[in-house]
């Protein structure tokens, strides 16, 4: 079974939102990966946005990507060591419902502590499994 891994570095700041998700599609594409590039992207927005609004700061994040037979994993690492917690919904708050999408798309999904911070990372797998 061969494995693909790539990894890159960016500021918590609104920019590395497209910016991250635009590289990992770039990535998956250059893979040939089977899994559906949109929950990908949407799902990575999600991790790296709820960086900037949650965490921020000086640190830079992490986008880690991993390809492993039939798996595709995608994490991200921040400098903050608290753990996202999924939000019950509220028609009132008009945001908080990314880790729901997380939850419903993604096929595992989870936190762990890594240094300082986390890694909260998601896998897909592609059709038919």
């Amino acid at each position: 079974m061969s494995s693909l891994e790539a990894s890159f570095d960016l500021p918590p700041a609104l920019s590395s939102v497209p910016a991250a998700r635009h590289l990992v599609v770039g990535l998956l594409e250059a893979w040939a990966v089977p899994q559906d590039l949109d929950d990908a992207a949407l799902l990575t927005t999600e991790l790296v946005s709820n960086v900037i609004d949650h965490v921020g700061g000086e640190s830079t994040l992490t986008v880690e990507v991993t390809s492993s037979g039939d798996w595709l994993r995608i994490g991200v690492v921040d400098g903050s060591a608290i753990r996202p917690v999924v939000q019950e919904l509220d028609q009132q708050r008009p945001r908080g419902r990314g880790l729901r999408m997380l939850q419903t798309i993604a096929a595992r999904w989870g936190s762990e502590e890594r240094g300082d911070g986390k890694r909260v990372w998601f896998e897909l797998r592609p059709p038919g499994l």
